[in-house]
């Protein structure tokens, strides 16, 4: 290979890589969603704070697995 499709294909690497991290704006926002939600929650309705609290980390968790998934596809692409 020349050099010229060696620095192209570095360069497609990170622009890959990059923009493979724009899910975790997403996984940002679902956080910050669901732990609004949740708050809510709580100063509507006290009494429900543990079971509330349950399902805030449920969805928690859920969300940063989509962020984490994104984040792993990003060194997939930089690494391999």
């Amino acid at each position: 290979m020349n050099t010229l499709a060696i620095n192209i294909l570095a360069g497609s690497k990170f622009l890959g890589a990059g923009l493979a991290t724009c899910g975790l704006i997403g996984a940002g926002t679902g956080v910050g969603i669901v732990f609004a939600a949740f708050l809510i929650a709580i100063a509507r309705n006290p009494s429900l704070n543990k079971e509330l609290f349950r399902f805030a980390m449920l969805g928690f968790a859920l969300t940063e697995a989509v962020g984490l998934l994104a984040l792993m596809m990003a060194f997939l692409i930089l690494y391999t």
